[in-house]
């Protein structure tokens, strides 16, 4: 559940296929991301999923898209 939904937003924020993503994409390697990209889905996730401002610290220790479900897992149970 949380999967497919990071799946539609990740796609549509970095302009890729939906099915290219996978747990192991990464979001600087695979997808390019940068810091501004990373902030805007930080936000976006914020308001998807309806949590609290994420730190930057909890941010930098997501390097991948398995590790960002692991974590909205933690913050939403």
């Amino acid at each position: 559940m949380i999967f497919e939904k990071l799946v539609g937003l990740i796609a549509e924020q970095f302009n890729v296929e939906a099915d290219s993503i996978t747990m192991e994409t990464a979001f600087q390697d695979d997808l390019n991301a940068d810091s501004v990209d990373i902030v805007d889905l930080s936000m976006a996730l914020e308001e998807e999923f309806g949590i609290e401002e994420l730190a930057e610290e909890e941010i930098t220790t997501i390097v991948t898209v398995g590790d960002l479900v692991r974590f909205l897992q933690n913050k939403l149970d």
